[in-house]
């Protein structure tokens, strides 16, 4: 592996609390879960870990407070093999925390409480301008403040590399923003709420939802669970079924997507087999014991 970063991640960092029951809860209710235990996470962190794990150095911008939480979380990037040196920690405040809670099936809700997340602007992209020298691929969420994600897309861009937009959660995107992304990612939901498409509900589906998104960014995928992935680049369509695999969680497996898709770009593939690549890498993580 270089130990020059080939992507960039800037993201968010959460300390997530996971919980097991038969159902997610309706309004009102109260459900006896059968299990707990925490994680580190955060899409920016998942996705950093992903792409180091996929094999390319790989660094993270964030930030985290000078808690439990935050300390877990540093400790998480560093067993994952990520440069942290531009992880910043702030007094006084709480690291960002997540709570997830499963059903069943393996499906989830989750709610997130940023925290420290949104401390992130300008003074720490101009802090880390020695990872834009050398990075392929900037990877960006919607967890941290879009002036965050606009600053570090400009230095990207300046440096000559590609900027990846997961655009969750979805909120509505600046013209700024929009106009420095080179791949969309999103999933059918976000793909519904960010192109005001129709209901995603099929490969089909979400094959058009990408069509209409293309005509705002160069390249669009959106992920459609256990359907597949549909995608648009350069004005190929591409639709890409699911691996059939026994689903154990579904918890991640859009970050490992585009952390492996990340990953796939950095070193050089074609658009085609790196969807291929980051499609098998959400299978084989869905259908693991965690």
């Amino acid at each position: 592996m270089s130990s020059k970063p080939s992507v960039v991640v800037l993201g968010s960092l959460h300390y997530d609390i996971m919980v097991y029951g038969p159902d997610r809860p309706r309004k009102g209710e109260t459900v006896t879960g059968r299990a707990w235990e925490p994680k580190c996470g955060g899409k920016g962190g998942n996705q950093a870990v992903a792409a180091a794990r996929a094999g390319v150095a790989t660094a993270m911008i964030g930030a985290v407070a000078d808690d439990a939480f935050g300390k877990a979380l540093i400790d998480n990037l560093k067993a994952g093999g990520v440069d942290h040196r531009h992880v910043r920690t702030l007094a006084g405040s709480g690291s960002g925390m997540s709570v997830a809670i499963f059903d069943a099936e393996g499906d989830y809700g989750a709610v997130i409480v940023s925290g420290s997340n949104l401390a992130l602007g300008q003074a720490d992209i101009d802090a880390a301008t020695d990872l834009f020298k050398n990075g392929a691929v900037l990877v960006l969420q919607n967890e941290v403040p879009e002036a965050a994600n606009i600053a570090a897309a400009k230095a990207m861009r300046k440096a000559g590399g590609a900027v990846i937009l997961n655009a969750a959660p979805a909120r509505p995107l600046s013209e700024e923003m929009a106009g420095l992304v080179d791949v969309l990612v999103v999933n059918a939901i976000e793909a519904e709420q960010i192109g005001g498409s129709a209901v995603v509900d099929s490969l089909p589906g979400a094959l058009d939802a990408a069509k209409g998104l293309a005509k705002r960014f160069p390249a669009v995928v959106v992920t459609a669970g256990g359907d597949g992935v549909a995608a648009v680049s350069d004005g190929e369509d591409y639709s890409i079924e699911a691996i059939k695999v026994k689903l154990v969680s579904t918890h991640g497996a859009g970050d490992e997507f585009t952390g492996v898709l990340a990953t796939e770009m950095a070193r050089g593939a074609g658009f085609e087999q790196a969807l291929h690549s980051a499609n098998r890498a959400a299978a084989a993580l869905v259908s693991k014991e965690r």
